[in-house]
């Protein structure tokens, strides 16, 4: 039997990069293709599939420099990896390549354009990223996250797919699980996730809005949050002064069931926290990251909110006082809540990986022949 196609998949950089390319590379295998990772010298403590690949290192220097040493340094950088690249795709021989954005990805795919190899890349947020702006004219397939995406340029419009963003199958698995009961006696779980950027607003402003709000309400309120190390100590002491009961913690292996226990998520509105919540059918209180390139946290929460998924507070309004006027509004009407979580479930597409690789071996020659062998 013939082998199955190459695809070669570039990546590298924060999780929001690395993350649907774990998933998509875990799809393509296990529908019988071969995979390769190029990713930039960086790319260490790859895991989950990608950390079984064959896996290449290529220079690569960031496109948005601000010095003119930078640009020079990042330019020189850009145009190593991109010859490096060149020759591997050259030996490798994929009939697609995919990237991921950021730029540890852009040598390998200036390198496809170059030589000829089919090529796509996907966009994990609601505005084109920097890295994925240079290459949407040069590429034959754009996948995107969201319906809506800023900054494409016009020429490539035609050439847009709507996938979603491809989530962890720990996500897919507690999709079916229903919204937790929220009767007039019933305990409220609240879940904060902020990540190494957000954690820290979380830290103080959640613990006093509680204190701001109804002390019958607060008696039923149990929080899951995570802090950052310096922070965990003080969190615990402030909700421990309110008599909340509070689970606090740096990193929770579990998020995916935490998300599914909880009411109300707060969370920041990174392309992979939108896509767990929509996949699972949370609503949230969406604070984007105020210092996101672009302002694309901002865009993302935009298409949550405007579906009736969740709630947007821009990071200079979130004071204890707003967040517990909100909440209070909130839980006085549970049933909005739970139809809210609908809204952002209707939203969701669970079914990310399997689309990203359908539009992959879509590109290929004999795609039918492919998807029944598949």
């Amino acid at each position: 039997m013939m082998a199955k196609p190459l695809v070669v998949l570039a990546a590298g950089g924060t999780g929001g990069h690395v993350f649907p390319a774990e998933a998509l590379a875990a799809e393509l295998g296990n529908r019988g293709y071969r995979l390769a990772l190029v990713t930039d010298r960086r790319g260490g403590n790859l895991k989950g599939r990608l950390a079984e690949l064959e896996t290449h290192r290529v220079r690569a220097g960031g496109i948005a420099g601000k010095g003119l040493v930078a640009r020079i340094f990042s330019a020189v950088e850009i145009i190593i990896g991109t010859l490096q690249a060149w020759f591997l795709l050259r030996r490798l021989k994929p009939a697609v390549v995919v990237g991921f954005g950021g730029y540890a990805s852009v040598p390998t795919m200036l390198a496809a354009a170059y030589s000829g190899t089919k090529a796509a890349i996907h966009e994990q947020n609601a505005v084109l990223g920097r890295a994925n702006r240079l290459l949407a004219s040069r590429v034959e397939k754009i996948a995107t996250s969201f319906e809506k995406v800023l900054a494409i340029p016009e020429t490539s419009k035609s050439n847009v797919i709507t996938t979603g963003m491809p989530v962890r199958p720990q996500v897919t698995l507690v999709r079916d699980r229903t919204y937790p009961n929220l009767k007039a006696e019933d305990t409220i779980n609240i879940a904060v996730f902020g990540g190494s950027q957000g954690a820290h607003i979380f830290s103080t402003v959640v613990p006093a809005a509680l204190r701001l709000v109804d002390v019958n309400l607060r008696q039923r309120i149990a929080v899951t949050q995570q802090s950052r190390a310096e922070d965990v100590e003080q969190v615990q002491a402030a909700y421990r002064d309110l008599g909340v009961e509070a689970t606090i913690s740096t990193f929770f292996d579990d998020v995916p069931n935490r998300i599914a226990d909880a009411h109300i998520v707060i969370c920041r509105s990174g392309a992979s926290t939108i896509a767990e919540l929509t996949t699972i059918g949370r609503p949230a209180i969406f604070v984007p990251y105020i210092y996101a390139v672009d302002d694309h946290q901002t865009q993302n929460a935009h298409a949550v909110d405007e579906v009736g998924g969740g709630w947007l507070i821009p990071e200079g309004a979130f004071t204890d006082q707003v967040l517990a006027d909100r909440l209070e509004s909130l839980f006085a009407i549970p049933h909005m809540l739970e139809s809210a979580g609908a809204a952002a479930k209707a939203a969701g597409k669970p079914d990310a990986a399997s689309r990203l690789a359908d539009m992959v071996i879509g590109m290929m020659p004999n795609t039918s022949d492919q998807r029944e062998a598949a």
